[in-house]
Protein backbone atom coordinates (compact mmCIF):
# COMPACT_ATOMS: atom_id res chain seq x y z
CA UNK A 1 0.00 0.00 0.00
CA UNK A 2 2.82 2.37 0.86
CA UNK A 3 4.41 1.74 -2.53
CA UNK A 4 1.35 3.01 -4.33
CA UNK A 5 0.00 5.67 -2.02
CA UNK A 6 2.92 7.25 -0.22
CA UNK A 7 5.45 7.56 -3.02
CA UNK A 8 3.24 8.49 -5.96
CA UNK A 9 4.55 12.06 -6.13
CA UNK A 10 8.17 11.32 -5.28
CA UNK A 11 9.21 8.43 -7.50
CA UNK A 12 11.87 10.55 -9.16
CA UNK A 13 13.33 11.56 -5.79
CA UNK A 14 13.23 7.94 -4.71
CA UNK A 15 15.09 6.83 -7.79
CA UNK A 16 17.71 9.54 -7.31
CA UNK A 17 17.95 8.64 -3.63
CA UNK A 18 18.70 5.02 -4.47
CA UNK A 19 21.57 6.08 -6.73
CA UNK A 20 23.14 7.97 -3.84
CA UNK A 21 22.51 5.14 -1.38
CA UNK A 22 24.13 2.60 -3.62
CA UNK A 23 27.25 4.71 -3.78
CA UNK A 24 27.67 5.64 -0.13
CA UNK A 25 26.23 2.77 1.93
CA UNK A 26 29.11 1.59 4.13
CA UNK A 27 30.26 -1.98 3.78
CA UNK A 28 32.20 -2.03 7.01
CA UNK A 29 32.41 -0.24 10.32
CA UNK A 30 34.23 3.10 10.07
CA UNK A 31 37.62 3.40 11.69
CA UNK A 32 37.45 4.43 15.34
CA UNK A 33 38.30 8.08 15.87
CA UNK A 34 40.94 8.90 18.48
CA UNK A 35 38.73 11.64 19.92
CA UNK A 36 35.00 12.22 19.62
CA UNK A 37 34.17 15.59 18.03
CA UNK A 38 32.74 18.09 20.51
CA UNK A 39 30.72 21.28 20.33
CA UNK A 40 32.04 24.58 21.77
CA UNK A 41 30.16 23.90 25.03
CA UNK A 42 32.04 20.61 25.48
CA UNK A 43 29.33 18.06 24.69
CA UNK A 44 29.80 15.35 22.03
CA UNK A 45 28.92 16.69 18.59
CA UNK A 46 26.06 14.56 17.23
CA UNK A 47 25.36 16.80 14.26
CA UNK A 48 25.13 15.51 10.72
CA UNK A 49 23.03 13.24 8.52
CA UNK A 50 22.67 9.70 9.85
CA UNK A 51 21.09 6.64 8.33
CA UNK A 52 19.72 3.41 9.70
CA UNK A 53 20.44 0.84 7.00
CA UNK A 54 20.53 -2.20 9.23
CA UNK A 55 19.22 -5.44 7.79
CA UNK A 56 18.72 -6.94 11.26
CA UNK A 57 15.13 -8.08 11.96
CA UNK A 58 13.12 -6.17 14.54
CA UNK A 59 12.09 -9.37 16.33
CA UNK A 60 14.04 -12.61 16.22
CA UNK A 61 12.66 -14.87 13.46
CA UNK A 62 11.20 -18.22 14.39
CA UNK A 63 13.99 -19.96 12.47
CA UNK A 64 16.55 -18.43 14.85
CA UNK A 65 14.84 -18.87 18.19
CA UNK A 66 17.42 -19.37 20.93
CA UNK A 67 20.20 -17.74 18.89
CA UNK A 68 21.14 -14.16 19.73
CA UNK A 69 24.14 -14.06 17.38
CA UNK A 70 25.17 -15.37 13.98
CA UNK A 71 28.66 -16.55 13.11
CA UNK A 72 30.91 -14.39 10.94
CA UNK A 73 30.63 -17.01 8.19
CA UNK A 74 26.83 -16.85 8.29
CA UNK A 75 26.90 -13.04 8.13
CA UNK A 76 29.16 -13.11 5.07
CA UNK A 77 26.91 -15.62 3.33
CA UNK A 78 23.69 -13.73 4.16
CA UNK A 79 25.06 -10.47 2.79
CA UNK A 80 26.13 -12.30 -0.37
CA UNK A 81 22.66 -13.79 -0.79
CA UNK A 82 20.94 -10.45 -0.15
CA UNK A 83 23.07 -8.76 -2.78
CA UNK A 84 22.08 -11.45 -5.29
CA UNK A 85 18.37 -11.18 -4.47
CA UNK A 86 18.00 -7.40 -4.38
CA UNK A 87 20.67 -5.88 -6.61
CA UNK A 88 19.28 -7.14 -9.90
CA UNK A 89 16.14 -5.00 -9.80
CA UNK A 90 13.81 -7.99 -10.16
CA UNK A 91 12.76 -8.07 -6.49
CA UNK A 92 10.29 -5.70 -4.85
CA UNK A 93 11.15 -3.19 -2.14
CA UNK A 94 11.47 -4.90 1.24
CA UNK A 95 11.62 -3.97 4.88
CA UNK A 96 14.68 -4.91 6.91
CA UNK A 97 12.85 -7.97 8.24
CA UNK A 98 11.88 -9.15 4.77
CA UNK A 99 15.36 -8.37 3.45
CA UNK A 100 16.95 -10.55 6.15
CA UNK A 101 14.46 -13.40 5.83
CA UNK A 102 14.84 -13.46 2.05
CA UNK A 103 18.56 -13.97 2.50
CA UNK A 104 18.15 -16.49 5.32
CA UNK A 105 15.70 -18.58 3.29
CA UNK A 106 17.87 -18.14 0.18
CA UNK A 107 14.96 -17.38 -2.12
CA UNK A 108 15.48 -16.50 -5.77
CA UNK A 109 13.29 -13.40 -5.87
CA UNK A 110 11.32 -11.35 -3.33
CA UNK A 111 7.78 -10.23 -4.18
CA UNK A 112 5.74 -8.25 -1.66
CA UNK A 113 2.37 -8.69 -3.35
CA UNK A 114 1.64 -4.96 -3.10
CA UNK A 115 4.38 -3.14 -4.97
CA UNK A 116 3.28 -1.17 -8.03
CA UNK A 117 6.18 1.17 -8.78
CA UNK A 118 9.24 -0.27 -10.51
CA UNK A 119 11.33 2.74 -9.39
CA UNK A 120 11.36 1.43 -5.83
CA UNK A 121 14.53 -0.43 -5.00
CA UNK A 122 16.09 -1.59 -1.77
CA UNK A 123 19.28 0.18 -0.81
CA UNK A 124 22.12 -2.10 0.32
CA UNK A 125 21.37 -3.04 3.93
CA UNK A 126 23.92 -4.31 6.42
CA UNK A 127 23.26 -7.69 8.02
CA UNK A 128 25.38 -8.07 11.14
CA UNK A 129 25.79 -10.79 13.76
CA UNK A 130 22.65 -9.95 15.73
CA UNK A 131 19.39 -11.80 15.07
CA UNK A 132 17.07 -9.06 16.40
CA UNK A 133 17.07 -5.34 17.11
CA UNK A 134 15.25 -6.12 20.37
CA UNK A 135 17.88 -6.69 23.05
CA UNK A 136 15.53 -7.18 25.99
CA UNK A 137 13.65 -9.49 26.58
CA UNK A 138 16.55 -11.86 25.90
CA UNK A 139 14.45 -13.92 23.46
CA UNK A 140 14.54 -11.01 21.03
CA UNK A 141 10.76 -10.64 20.88
CA UNK A 142 8.24 -8.12 22.14
CA UNK A 143 6.95 -8.95 25.63
CA UNK A 144 3.44 -10.27 26.00
CA UNK A 145 0.57 -7.83 25.63
CA UNK A 146 -1.67 -7.03 28.55
CA UNK A 147 -5.37 -7.70 28.09
CA UNK A 148 -5.91 -4.03 27.23
CA UNK A 149 -2.97 -4.18 24.84
CA UNK A 150 -4.49 -7.13 23.00
CA UNK A 151 -7.70 -5.16 22.47
CA UNK A 152 -5.79 -2.16 21.09
CA UNK A 153 -3.85 -4.40 18.71
CA UNK A 154 -7.11 -5.90 17.44
CA UNK A 155 -8.61 -2.44 16.89
CA UNK A 156 -5.50 -1.35 15.01
CA UNK A 157 -5.69 -4.36 12.73
CA UNK A 158 -9.30 -3.58 11.87
CA UNK A 159 -8.62 0.07 11.01
CA UNK A 160 -5.35 -0.06 9.12
CA UNK A 161 -5.27 -0.03 5.33
CA UNK A 162 -8.91 -0.90 4.84
CA UNK A 163 -8.78 -4.24 6.63
CA UNK A 164 -11.80 -3.27 8.68
CA UNK A 165 -14.66 -0.89 8.29
CA UNK A 166 -13.70 2.52 9.77
CA UNK A 167 -16.59 4.91 10.19
CA UNK A 168 -14.45 8.02 9.70
CA UNK A 169 -10.94 9.29 8.92
CA UNK A 170 -9.88 9.37 12.58
CA UNK A 171 -10.11 5.58 12.64
CA UNK A 172 -7.53 5.29 9.85
CA UNK A 173 -3.99 4.76 11.11
CA UNK A 174 -1.93 7.99 11.50
CA UNK A 175 0.76 6.81 9.10
CA UNK A 176 -1.83 6.21 6.39
CA UNK A 177 -3.10 9.74 7.06
CA UNK A 178 0.41 11.21 6.69
CA UNK A 179 0.38 12.54 10.27
CA UNK A 180 3.35 10.69 11.73
CA UNK A 181 5.03 7.29 11.69
CA UNK A 182 5.71 7.55 15.40
CA UNK A 183 8.45 8.18 17.95
CA UNK A 184 10.76 6.40 18.14
CA UNK A 185 10.87 4.74 14.72
CA UNK A 186 13.04 1.65 14.96
CA UNK A 187 11.93 -0.52 12.07
CA UNK A 188 14.88 0.00 9.73
CA UNK A 189 14.78 1.03 6.11
CA UNK A 190 12.02 0.58 3.55
CA UNK A 191 12.03 1.29 -0.18
CA UNK A 192 14.54 3.89 -1.33
CA UNK A 193 15.63 4.71 2.19
CA UNK A 194 13.11 7.46 2.85
CA UNK A 195 12.35 5.98 6.26
CA UNK A 196 15.96 5.54 7.28
CA UNK A 197 17.54 9.01 7.13
CA UNK A 198 17.79 11.51 9.98
CA UNK A 199 19.53 14.82 10.51
CA UNK A 200 20.67 16.11 13.90
CA UNK A 201 21.24 19.81 14.61
CA UNK A 202 22.61 20.74 18.01
CA UNK A 203 22.82 23.96 20.05
CA UNK A 204 23.80 24.62 23.64
CA UNK A 205 20.23 24.24 24.90
CA UNK A 206 18.45 22.13 22.25
CA UNK A 207 18.86 19.17 19.95
CA UNK A 208 16.80 18.99 16.75
CA UNK A 209 16.09 15.51 15.41
CA UNK A 210 14.73 15.65 11.85
CA UNK A 211 13.32 12.57 10.14
CA UNK A 212 12.99 12.48 6.37
CA UNK A 213 9.83 10.36 6.65
CA UNK A 214 6.85 12.76 6.71
CA UNK A 215 9.54 15.34 7.61
CA UNK A 216 8.85 14.94 11.34
CA UNK A 217 10.96 17.31 13.44
CA UNK A 218 11.55 16.89 17.15
CA UNK A 219 12.94 19.89 19.07
CA UNK A 220 14.38 18.49 22.29
CA UNK A 221 15.31 20.99 25.06
CA UNK A 222 18.44 20.13 27.04
CA UNK A 223 18.36 23.10 29.43
CA UNK A 224 16.80 21.26 32.37
CA UNK A 225 13.22 22.40 31.92
CA UNK A 226 10.54 19.94 33.16
CA UNK A 227 7.96 18.15 31.04
CA UNK A 228 4.82 20.07 30.15
CA UNK A 229 1.77 19.44 32.37
CA UNK A 230 0.24 15.99 32.10
CA UNK A 231 -2.97 17.25 30.49
CA UNK A 232 -1.04 18.38 27.39
CA UNK A 233 -0.77 15.39 25.05
CA UNK A 234 0.97 15.12 21.68
CA UNK A 235 1.40 12.66 18.78
CA UNK A 236 5.14 12.36 19.41
CA UNK A 237 4.98 13.00 23.13
CA UNK A 238 6.94 15.64 25.04
CA UNK A 239 10.73 15.12 24.94
CA UNK A 240 13.34 16.43 27.38
CA UNK A 241 17.06 15.76 27.04
CA UNK A 242 20.06 15.80 29.35
CA UNK A 243 23.67 14.66 29.18
CA UNK A 244 25.06 11.75 31.14
CA UNK A 245 28.75 11.94 30.33
CA UNK A 246 29.07 11.45 26.58
CA UNK A 247 25.51 10.14 26.20
CA UNK A 248 22.49 12.26 25.31
CA UNK A 249 19.50 10.85 27.23
CA UNK A 250 16.05 11.82 25.93
CA UNK A 251 13.01 11.19 28.12
CA UNK A 252 9.63 11.29 26.32
CA UNK A 253 6.18 11.18 27.91
CA UNK A 254 2.76 12.84 27.44
CA UNK A 255 1.73 10.80 24.39
CA UNK A 256 -1.81 11.40 23.14
CA UNK A 257 -3.04 7.79 23.10
CA UNK A 258 -3.72 7.97 19.35
CA UNK A 259 -0.58 7.11 17.45
CA UNK A 260 2.39 4.78 17.18
CA UNK A 261 5.67 4.68 19.02
CA UNK A 262 7.35 2.47 16.43
CA UNK A 263 6.55 0.25 13.51
CA UNK A 264 8.09 -2.83 12.04
CA UNK A 265 7.47 -5.08 9.07
CA UNK A 266 7.90 -8.78 9.65
CA UNK A 267 7.23 -11.59 7.17
CA UNK A 268 5.33 -9.20 4.91
CA UNK A 269 3.05 -7.96 7.68
CA UNK A 270 3.26 -4.44 9.07
CA UNK A 271 3.23 -4.47 12.84
CA UNK A 272 2.17 -1.23 14.52
CA UNK A 273 3.30 -0.72 18.10
CA UNK A 274 0.69 1.46 19.70
CA UNK A 275 1.28 4.19 22.24
CA UNK A 276 -1.04 5.04 25.13
CA UNK A 277 -1.16 7.80 27.72
CA UNK A 278 1.08 5.62 29.90
CA UNK A 279 3.85 5.22 27.31
CA UNK A 280 7.30 6.25 28.55
CA UNK A 281 10.30 6.24 26.19
CA UNK A 282 13.97 6.73 27.09
CA UNK A 283 16.43 7.12 24.19
CA UNK A 284 20.23 7.14 24.50
CA UNK A 285 22.42 8.65 21.77
CA UNK A 286 26.16 8.05 22.03
CA UNK A 287 28.71 8.77 19.35
CA UNK A 288 31.07 5.82 19.42
CA UNK A 289 33.39 6.99 16.61
CA UNK A 290 33.55 9.42 13.71
CA UNK A 291 31.04 7.48 11.63
CA UNK A 292 28.77 5.66 14.09
CA UNK A 293 26.04 6.78 16.48
CA UNK A 294 24.84 4.22 19.02
CA UNK A 295 21.07 4.47 19.52
CA UNK A 296 19.36 2.58 22.35
CA UNK A 297 15.68 2.79 23.29
CA UNK A 298 13.79 1.59 26.36
CA UNK A 299 10.00 1.52 26.07
CA UNK A 300 7.69 1.07 29.03
CA UNK A 301 3.91 0.98 28.86
CA UNK A 302 1.96 -0.98 31.50
CA UNK A 303 -1.22 -0.42 29.49
CA UNK A 304 0.21 -2.37 26.54
CA UNK A 305 3.01 -4.67 27.74
CA UNK A 306 3.66 -6.92 30.70
CA UNK A 307 7.22 -5.58 31.02
CA UNK A 308 9.55 -2.93 29.52
CA UNK A 309 11.54 -3.75 26.38
CA UNK A 310 14.66 -2.42 24.68
CA UNK A 311 15.97 -1.92 21.15
CA UNK A 312 19.53 -1.09 20.01
CA UNK A 313 20.61 0.02 16.53
CA UNK A 314 23.59 1.90 15.08
CA UNK A 315 23.21 4.96 12.88
CA UNK A 316 25.83 5.51 10.16
CA UNK A 317 27.00 9.02 9.27
CA UNK A 318 26.35 10.02 5.65
CA UNK A 319 26.84 13.73 5.10
CA UNK A 320 26.92 13.23 1.32
CA UNK A 321 23.18 12.55 1.36
CA UNK A 322 20.62 15.30 0.73
CA UNK A 323 17.40 15.15 2.74
CA UNK A 324 14.57 14.90 0.20
CA UNK A 325 11.07 16.31 0.48
CA UNK A 326 8.68 13.61 1.60
CA UNK A 327 5.55 14.54 -0.34
CA UNK A 328 3.20 12.33 1.63
CA UNK A 329 -0.06 14.29 1.60
CA UNK A 330 0.24 15.22 -2.07
CA UNK A 331 0.14 11.62 -3.25
CA UNK A 332 -1.83 10.03 -0.44
CA UNK A 333 -5.09 8.39 -1.49
CA UNK A 334 -5.18 6.03 1.49
CA UNK A 335 -7.88 7.72 3.65
CA UNK A 336 -10.26 8.15 0.71
CA UNK A 337 -9.79 4.58 -0.51
CA UNK A 338 -10.09 3.09 2.97
CA UNK A 339 -13.31 4.98 3.68
CA UNK A 340 -14.71 4.28 0.21
CA UNK A 341 -14.06 0.59 0.75
CA UNK A 342 -15.77 0.75 4.12
CA UNK A 343 -18.87 2.36 2.65
CA UNK A 344 -18.97 -0.21 -0.16
CA UNK A 345 -18.79 -2.96 2.46
CA UNK A 346 -21.68 -1.32 4.33
CA UNK A 347 -23.79 -1.34 1.19
CA UNK A 348 -23.02 -4.98 0.45
CA UNK A 349 -24.35 -6.17 3.81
Amino acid sequence: MFSRLMFATSSLAAALAFTVHAQVAPSRKPEVAKTIPRTPDGHPDLQGVWMNNMGTPFERPKELEGRALLTDQEVTELNRRAKRIFSSGDSDAASADEYFLSAWRNIQQYKSGGATDSSERVLPLIIDNRTSLITDPPNGKLPAYTEAGQKRRAAYGRARSGRGNPSGPKEVAPGDRCITFGVPRVNGVYSAGLYGYYQIVQTKDQVLFFSEAIHDTRIIPTDGRPHVPGDIRMWSGDSRGHWEGNTLVVDTANFNNKGWIATSAATGRVKGIMQTEATHVVERFRRTDAGTLSYEVTIEDPNMYTRPWKVAIPFWRDDSYRMYEYACHEGNEAPELVLRGGRARDESK
